[in-house]
Protein backbone atom coordinates (compact mmCIF):
# COMPACT_ATOMS: atom_id res chain seq x y z
CA UNK A 1 0.00 0.00 0.00
CA UNK A 2 1.28 3.31 -0.81
CA UNK A 3 2.35 5.68 2.09
CA UNK A 4 0.90 9.26 1.60
CA UNK A 5 4.10 11.09 1.70
CA UNK A 6 4.40 14.71 1.51
CA UNK A 7 0.81 16.03 0.16
CA UNK A 8 3.11 19.41 -0.04
CA UNK A 9 6.18 21.51 -1.53
CA UNK A 10 6.67 19.90 -4.49
CA UNK A 11 5.00 16.68 -4.16
CA UNK A 12 1.12 17.89 -5.48
CA UNK A 13 -0.95 18.00 -7.62
CA UNK A 14 -0.09 19.92 -10.25
CA UNK A 15 3.85 18.64 -10.16
CA UNK A 16 2.09 15.67 -10.87
CA UNK A 17 0.71 16.97 -13.76
CA UNK A 18 3.50 18.13 -15.14
CA UNK A 19 5.32 14.48 -14.74
CA UNK A 20 2.12 13.45 -16.64
CA UNK A 21 2.59 16.10 -19.52
CA UNK A 22 6.46 15.40 -19.68
CA UNK A 23 5.61 11.28 -19.77
CA UNK A 24 3.04 10.92 -22.43
CA UNK A 25 5.11 13.11 -25.46
CA UNK A 26 7.89 10.81 -24.60
CA UNK A 27 5.81 7.77 -25.46
CA UNK A 28 3.68 9.18 -28.20
CA UNK A 29 5.24 11.47 -29.89
CA UNK A 30 8.65 8.81 -31.12
CA UNK A 31 5.72 6.63 -32.00
CA UNK A 32 4.08 9.39 -34.21
CA UNK A 33 7.00 10.65 -35.26
CA UNK A 34 8.74 7.38 -36.80
CA UNK A 35 5.34 5.34 -37.50
CA UNK A 36 5.03 6.72 -41.09
CA UNK A 37 8.31 5.86 -42.67
CA UNK A 38 8.32 2.54 -40.39
CA UNK A 39 5.00 1.42 -42.12
CA UNK A 40 6.20 2.07 -45.56
CA UNK A 41 9.34 0.94 -44.94
CA UNK A 42 8.91 -2.39 -43.00
CA UNK A 43 5.48 -3.33 -43.46
CA UNK A 44 4.68 -1.89 -47.44
CA UNK A 45 1.65 0.15 -46.12
CA UNK A 46 0.19 1.97 -48.59
CA UNK A 47 -3.17 4.78 -47.99
CA UNK A 48 -5.42 1.97 -47.18
CA UNK A 49 -3.73 -0.22 -44.71
CA UNK A 50 -2.62 3.26 -42.82
CA UNK A 51 -6.66 4.42 -42.90
CA UNK A 52 -7.35 0.81 -41.56
CA UNK A 53 -4.16 1.60 -38.82
CA UNK A 54 -5.68 5.07 -38.03
CA UNK A 55 -9.07 3.77 -37.23
CA UNK A 56 -8.19 1.22 -35.18
CA UNK A 57 -6.36 3.29 -33.56
CA UNK A 58 -9.31 5.55 -32.48
CA UNK A 59 -11.22 2.46 -31.52
CA UNK A 60 -10.67 2.65 -27.53
CA UNK A 61 -11.11 6.26 -27.76
CA UNK A 62 -14.37 6.14 -29.10
CA UNK A 63 -14.94 3.55 -26.20
CA UNK A 64 -13.81 6.08 -23.48
CA UNK A 65 -17.19 6.24 -22.03
CA UNK A 66 -16.38 3.03 -20.00
CA UNK A 67 -13.81 5.00 -18.47
CA UNK A 68 -16.87 5.85 -16.03
CA UNK A 69 -17.29 2.08 -15.24
CA UNK A 70 -13.65 1.22 -14.38
CA UNK A 71 -13.68 4.63 -11.73
CA UNK A 72 -16.03 2.77 -9.82
CA UNK A 73 -13.30 0.23 -9.00
CA UNK A 74 -9.75 2.41 -9.51
CA UNK A 75 -9.12 5.56 -8.32
CA UNK A 76 -8.87 8.35 -11.31
CA UNK A 77 -5.24 9.01 -10.31
CA UNK A 78 -4.18 5.17 -10.29
CA UNK A 79 -5.73 5.06 -13.65
CA UNK A 80 -4.05 7.74 -14.89
CA UNK A 81 -0.60 6.05 -14.16
CA UNK A 82 -1.93 2.62 -14.92
CA UNK A 83 -2.87 3.75 -18.31
CA UNK A 84 0.45 5.76 -18.90
CA UNK A 85 2.48 2.50 -18.17
CA UNK A 86 0.37 0.64 -21.22
CA UNK A 87 1.08 3.54 -23.49
CA UNK A 88 4.50 2.93 -22.98
CA UNK A 89 4.26 -0.33 -23.21
CA UNK A 90 2.30 -0.31 -26.97
CA UNK A 91 5.37 2.16 -27.93
CA UNK A 92 7.82 -0.68 -26.99
CA UNK A 93 6.63 -3.09 -28.72
CA UNK A 94 5.72 -1.37 -31.65
CA UNK A 95 9.19 -1.99 -33.36
CA UNK A 96 8.94 -6.21 -32.84
CA UNK A 97 6.24 -6.23 -34.80
CA UNK A 98 6.86 -4.86 -38.27
CA UNK A 99 3.95 -6.43 -39.76
CA UNK A 100 0.50 -5.15 -41.10
CA UNK A 101 -1.18 -7.34 -38.13
CA UNK A 102 1.55 -7.16 -35.85
CA UNK A 103 0.99 -2.89 -36.12
CA UNK A 104 -2.64 -3.27 -35.73
CA UNK A 105 -2.25 -5.28 -33.10
CA UNK A 106 0.53 -3.19 -31.06
CA UNK A 107 -1.56 0.23 -31.89
CA UNK A 108 -4.34 -1.28 -30.23
CA UNK A 109 -2.78 -1.38 -26.96
CA UNK A 110 -0.72 1.74 -27.14
CA UNK A 111 -3.76 3.64 -28.11
CA UNK A 112 -5.62 2.00 -25.04
CA UNK A 113 -3.16 3.81 -22.83
CA UNK A 114 -3.20 6.65 -24.92
CA UNK A 115 -7.19 7.57 -24.51
CA UNK A 116 -7.54 6.49 -21.21
CA UNK A 117 -4.90 8.65 -19.94
CA UNK A 118 -6.17 11.38 -21.85
CA UNK A 119 -9.65 11.37 -20.85
CA UNK A 120 -8.55 11.31 -16.82
CA UNK A 121 -5.82 13.42 -17.44
CA UNK A 122 -8.38 16.01 -18.84
CA UNK A 123 -11.04 15.06 -15.68
CA UNK A 124 -8.24 15.41 -13.28
CA UNK A 125 -6.96 19.00 -14.48
CA UNK A 126 -10.42 20.43 -14.34
CA UNK A 127 -10.90 19.16 -11.07
CA UNK A 128 -7.59 20.36 -9.63
CA UNK A 129 -7.62 23.61 -11.13
CA UNK A 130 -9.96 26.83 -10.70
CA UNK A 131 -11.70 28.30 -13.62
CA UNK A 132 -9.36 31.15 -13.32
CA UNK A 133 -6.09 29.37 -13.21
CA UNK A 134 -7.61 26.85 -15.88
CA UNK A 135 -6.44 28.51 -19.09
CA UNK A 136 -2.76 29.56 -17.60
CA UNK A 137 -1.92 26.23 -16.03
CA UNK A 138 -3.27 24.13 -19.20
CA UNK A 139 -1.36 26.27 -21.62
CA UNK A 140 1.65 25.90 -18.83
CA UNK A 141 1.15 22.17 -19.21
CA UNK A 142 1.24 22.48 -23.27
CA UNK A 143 4.69 24.19 -22.92
CA UNK A 144 5.90 21.32 -20.72
CA UNK A 145 4.91 18.93 -23.29
CA UNK A 146 6.33 20.78 -26.09
CA UNK A 147 9.49 21.41 -24.16
CA UNK A 148 9.60 17.54 -23.84
CA UNK A 149 9.14 16.32 -27.33
CA UNK A 150 11.95 19.35 -28.60
CA UNK A 151 14.11 17.41 -26.71
CA UNK A 152 12.69 13.56 -27.64
CA UNK A 153 12.47 15.02 -31.42
CA UNK A 154 16.07 16.12 -30.96
CA UNK A 155 17.11 13.18 -29.55
CA UNK A 156 15.10 11.34 -31.77
CA UNK A 157 16.75 13.25 -34.86
CA UNK A 158 20.40 12.77 -33.66
CA UNK A 159 20.26 8.84 -33.31
CA UNK A 160 18.33 9.01 -36.79
CA UNK A 161 20.15 10.90 -38.77
CA UNK A 162 24.03 10.27 -37.43
CA UNK A 163 23.88 6.84 -35.52
CA UNK A 164 21.39 5.37 -37.67
CA UNK A 165 19.89 3.24 -34.45
CA UNK A 166 17.40 0.51 -35.80
CA UNK A 167 13.30 1.81 -35.32
CA UNK A 168 12.96 -1.25 -33.25
CA UNK A 169 15.52 0.42 -30.44
CA UNK A 170 14.29 3.77 -30.38
CA UNK A 171 10.75 2.14 -30.18
CA UNK A 172 12.01 0.37 -27.35
CA UNK A 173 13.90 3.06 -25.43
CA UNK A 174 10.80 5.88 -25.96
CA UNK A 175 8.03 3.57 -24.23
CA UNK A 176 10.57 2.59 -21.39
CA UNK A 177 11.20 5.61 -20.60
CA UNK A 178 7.75 6.11 -19.95
CA UNK A 179 7.14 3.06 -18.18
CA UNK A 180 9.66 4.05 -15.62
CA UNK A 181 8.17 7.15 -15.37
CA UNK A 182 5.02 6.25 -14.60
CA UNK A 183 6.05 3.68 -11.65
CA UNK A 184 7.81 6.59 -10.73
CA UNK A 185 4.42 8.41 -10.27
CA UNK A 186 2.78 5.68 -8.95
CA UNK A 187 4.99 4.99 -6.02
CA UNK A 188 6.44 8.88 -4.88
CA UNK A 189 3.11 10.30 -5.08
CA UNK A 190 0.34 10.36 -2.35
CA UNK A 191 -3.65 9.88 -4.05
CA UNK A 192 -4.98 13.65 -4.06
CA UNK A 193 -8.64 14.14 -3.27
CA UNK A 194 -10.99 15.85 -5.62
CA UNK A 195 -12.36 19.11 -4.17
CA UNK A 196 -16.16 17.90 -5.60
CA UNK A 197 -17.30 14.22 -5.58
CA UNK A 198 -18.07 12.71 -9.22
CA UNK A 199 -20.93 11.71 -10.74
CA UNK A 200 -20.73 7.82 -10.94
CA UNK A 201 -22.86 7.35 -13.83
CA UNK A 202 -22.70 8.78 -17.19
CA UNK A 203 -24.19 12.33 -18.23
CA UNK A 204 -25.13 13.64 -21.30
CA UNK A 205 -26.78 16.97 -20.82
CA UNK A 206 -29.02 19.14 -23.02
CA UNK A 207 -27.16 22.05 -22.13
CA UNK A 208 -23.41 21.00 -22.93
CA UNK A 209 -25.26 20.39 -26.77
CA UNK A 210 -22.56 23.02 -27.84
CA UNK A 211 -19.49 21.49 -26.24
CA UNK A 212 -20.68 18.13 -27.45
CA UNK A 213 -20.93 19.73 -31.10
CA UNK A 214 -17.69 21.44 -31.02
CA UNK A 215 -15.82 18.22 -29.45
CA UNK A 216 -17.27 16.28 -32.08
CA UNK A 217 -16.11 17.93 -35.43
CA UNK A 218 -12.86 18.90 -33.48
CA UNK A 219 -12.32 15.09 -33.80
CA UNK A 220 -13.15 14.77 -37.47
CA UNK A 221 -11.45 17.72 -38.32
CA UNK A 222 -8.46 16.62 -36.43
CA UNK A 223 -8.01 13.27 -37.61
CA UNK A 224 -8.01 14.21 -41.49
CA UNK A 225 -5.00 16.26 -40.88
CA UNK A 226 -2.85 14.42 -38.08
CA UNK A 227 -3.43 11.03 -40.12
CA UNK A 228 -3.02 12.15 -43.89
CA UNK A 229 -1.05 15.51 -43.63
CA UNK A 230 2.23 13.51 -42.52
CA UNK A 231 1.48 10.57 -44.48
CA UNK A 232 1.38 13.03 -47.57
CA UNK A 233 4.84 14.10 -46.10
CA UNK A 234 6.29 10.67 -46.76
CA UNK A 235 4.60 9.39 -50.25
CA UNK A 236 4.37 12.30 -52.41
CA UNK A 237 7.12 14.37 -51.09
CA UNK A 238 9.85 11.63 -50.10
CA UNK A 239 10.44 13.11 -46.62
CA UNK A 240 12.50 10.84 -44.60
CA UNK A 241 12.19 10.07 -40.61
CA UNK A 242 14.73 12.53 -40.20
CA UNK A 243 13.01 15.35 -41.76
CA UNK A 244 9.97 14.50 -40.40
CA UNK A 245 10.94 14.74 -37.09
CA UNK A 246 12.54 17.63 -37.49
CA UNK A 247 9.34 19.40 -38.11
CA UNK A 248 8.10 18.07 -35.56
CA UNK A 249 11.14 20.40 -33.38
CA UNK A 250 9.63 23.52 -35.04
CA UNK A 251 5.83 22.82 -34.27
CA UNK A 252 6.94 21.78 -30.60
CA UNK A 253 9.59 24.98 -30.53
CA UNK A 254 6.36 27.48 -31.20
CA UNK A 255 4.45 25.14 -28.67
CA UNK A 256 6.81 25.86 -25.99
CA UNK A 257 7.47 29.47 -26.78
CA UNK A 258 3.75 30.52 -27.01
CA UNK A 259 1.40 27.83 -25.14
CA UNK A 260 1.55 29.64 -22.17
CA UNK A 261 0.86 32.85 -23.78
CA UNK A 262 -1.65 32.08 -25.83
CA UNK A 263 -3.49 30.38 -22.53
CA UNK A 264 -3.24 34.25 -21.56
CA UNK A 265 -4.57 35.16 -24.62
CA UNK A 266 -7.93 32.84 -24.04
CA UNK A 267 -8.62 34.16 -20.99
CA UNK A 268 -8.14 37.62 -21.99
CA UNK A 269 -10.07 37.64 -25.36
CA UNK A 270 -12.66 34.67 -24.79
CA UNK A 271 -13.51 31.36 -26.36
CA UNK A 272 -15.35 32.21 -28.91
CA UNK A 273 -12.57 34.82 -30.21
CA UNK A 274 -9.75 32.05 -30.09
CA UNK A 275 -11.74 29.39 -31.74
CA UNK A 276 -12.94 31.85 -34.56
CA UNK A 277 -9.30 32.70 -35.19
CA UNK A 278 -8.61 28.65 -35.26
CA UNK A 279 -11.06 27.89 -37.55
CA UNK A 280 -10.56 30.65 -40.02
CA UNK A 281 -6.74 29.80 -40.04
CA UNK A 282 -7.44 26.22 -40.64
CA UNK A 283 -9.81 26.66 -43.08
CA UNK A 284 -7.31 28.61 -45.30
CA UNK A 285 -4.15 25.43 -44.29
CA UNK A 286 -7.38 22.89 -44.99
CA UNK A 287 -7.62 24.04 -48.75
CA UNK A 288 -4.04 25.18 -49.27
CA UNK A 289 -3.01 21.53 -48.35
CA UNK A 290 -5.27 20.70 -51.13
CA UNK A 291 -3.37 22.52 -53.87
CA UNK A 292 -0.18 22.12 -52.55
CA UNK A 293 2.49 20.67 -55.18
CA UNK A 294 5.59 21.89 -53.30
CA UNK A 295 7.28 20.05 -50.98
CA UNK A 296 8.32 23.31 -48.59
CA UNK A 297 5.23 24.65 -48.44
CA UNK A 298 3.68 21.91 -47.15
CA UNK A 299 5.78 21.77 -44.64
CA UNK A 300 5.20 24.78 -43.84
CA UNK A 301 1.30 24.65 -44.01
CA UNK A 302 2.28 21.91 -41.16
CA UNK A 303 4.08 24.09 -38.87
CA UNK A 304 0.74 26.18 -38.59
CA UNK A 305 -1.28 23.42 -38.60
CA UNK A 306 0.14 22.88 -35.54
CA UNK A 307 0.26 26.26 -34.19
CA UNK A 308 -3.65 26.34 -34.65
CA UNK A 309 -4.02 23.19 -32.50
CA UNK A 310 -2.37 25.14 -29.55
CA UNK A 311 -5.48 27.15 -29.43
CA UNK A 312 -8.37 24.10 -28.95
CA UNK A 313 -8.10 24.32 -25.21
CA UNK A 314 -10.32 26.94 -25.45
CA UNK A 315 -12.84 24.26 -26.30
CA UNK A 316 -12.11 22.50 -22.44
CA UNK A 317 -11.90 25.93 -21.01
CA UNK A 318 -14.78 26.43 -22.36
CA UNK A 319 -16.83 23.11 -21.06
CA UNK A 320 -15.05 23.96 -17.68
CA UNK A 321 -16.99 27.70 -17.25
CA UNK A 322 -20.33 25.98 -18.14
CA UNK A 323 -20.03 22.96 -16.63
CA UNK A 324 -21.26 20.88 -13.08
CA UNK A 325 -17.89 20.28 -11.30
CA UNK A 326 -19.73 16.65 -10.28
CA UNK A 327 -19.76 16.32 -14.37
CA UNK A 328 -16.38 16.30 -15.39
CA UNK A 329 -14.99 13.03 -14.88
CA UNK A 330 -17.78 10.99 -16.08
CA UNK A 331 -17.86 14.40 -19.12
CA UNK A 332 -14.33 13.00 -19.99
CA UNK A 333 -15.46 9.79 -21.28
CA UNK A 334 -17.90 10.73 -22.73
CA UNK A 335 -16.46 13.61 -24.71
CA UNK A 336 -13.24 11.36 -25.72
CA UNK A 337 -16.16 9.01 -26.93
CA UNK A 338 -18.02 11.82 -28.98
CA UNK A 339 -14.60 13.10 -30.73
CA UNK A 340 -13.52 9.81 -31.65
CA UNK A 341 -17.08 8.90 -33.33
CA UNK A 342 -16.17 10.73 -36.85
CA UNK A 343 -12.14 9.48 -35.98
CA UNK A 344 -12.98 5.85 -36.12
CA UNK A 345 -14.44 6.18 -39.28
CA UNK A 346 -13.00 9.15 -41.37
CA UNK A 347 -9.19 7.58 -41.57
CA UNK A 348 -10.84 4.21 -42.82
CA UNK A 349 -13.31 5.89 -45.24
CA UNK A 350 -11.04 8.77 -46.85
CA UNK A 351 -8.33 6.51 -47.33
CA UNK A 352 -10.37 4.92 -49.64
CA UNK A 353 -10.59 8.36 -50.83
CA UNK A 354 -6.97 8.97 -50.59
CA UNK A 355 -6.32 6.40 -53.50
CA UNK A 356 -8.67 8.31 -56.31
CA UNK A 357 -7.78 11.68 -54.99
CA UNK A 358 -5.07 13.34 -52.13
CA UNK A 359 -6.72 17.01 -52.26
CA UNK A 360 -10.01 16.01 -51.97
CA UNK A 361 -9.73 14.28 -48.32
CA UNK A 362 -7.71 17.88 -47.63
CA UNK A 363 -10.94 19.66 -48.91
CA UNK A 364 -13.37 17.63 -46.98
CA UNK A 365 -11.08 18.76 -43.82
CA UNK A 366 -11.79 22.68 -44.88
CA UNK A 367 -15.15 21.44 -44.52
CA UNK A 368 -15.07 20.24 -41.02
CA UNK A 369 -13.26 23.41 -40.06
CA UNK A 370 -16.25 25.75 -41.47
CA UNK A 371 -18.70 24.07 -40.06
CA UNK A 372 -16.60 24.41 -36.43
CA UNK A 373 -16.37 28.04 -37.37
CA UNK A 374 -19.73 28.30 -37.33
CA UNK A 375 -20.51 26.78 -34.10
CA UNK A 376 -18.04 28.74 -32.27
CA UNK A 377 -19.95 31.60 -33.04
CA UNK A 378 -22.59 30.46 -30.36
CA UNK A 379 -20.29 30.25 -27.70
CA UNK A 380 -21.35 33.55 -25.37
CA UNK A 381 -18.67 36.35 -24.66
CA UNK A 382 -18.79 34.80 -20.49
CA UNK A 383 -19.88 31.17 -20.48
CA UNK A 384 -21.46 30.23 -17.61
CA UNK A 385 -23.93 27.07 -15.97
CA UNK A 386 -27.09 29.65 -16.94
CA UNK A 387 -25.03 30.91 -20.01
CA UNK A 388 -24.36 27.78 -22.52
CA UNK A 389 -24.95 29.65 -25.58
CA UNK A 390 -25.57 33.07 -26.99
CA UNK A 391 -28.98 31.68 -27.47
CA UNK A 392 -31.63 30.28 -24.91
CA UNK A 393 -32.71 27.32 -25.32
CA UNK A 394 -35.08 25.61 -22.67
CA UNK A 395 -33.45 22.78 -21.26
CA UNK A 396 -32.49 21.45 -18.20
CA UNK A 397 -31.07 23.48 -15.33
CA UNK A 398 -27.54 23.46 -14.13
CA UNK A 399 -27.25 21.55 -10.72
CA UNK A 400 -26.25 23.49 -7.52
Amino acid sequence: MRKQILDKGIFNPITLLILMSIAMPIAFNTWSAMLNNFVVEKAAFTGVEIGILQSLREVPGFLSFTLIFVLLIIKEQTFAVFSLALLGLGVCLTGFFPTVYGLYFTTIIMSIGFHYFEAVKQSLSLQWLSKEEAPIVLGRLLAVGSLTSLIVYGCLWTLLEFFQLPYWINFAIAGGICILLAIVMFLGFPTFPSKVEQNQNLVLRKRYWLYYLLTFLSGARRQIFVVFAAFLMVEKFGYSASQVTLLFLINYAFNYLFAEKIGGLIGKFGERRALTFEYIGLVIVFTAYGLVENATIAAFLYVLDHMFFALAIAITTYFQKIADPKDMASNAGVSFTINHIAAVIVPAVLGLVWIWSHSLVFYIGAIFALLSLIAAQFIPKSPSPNQETRFVFKAEPAES
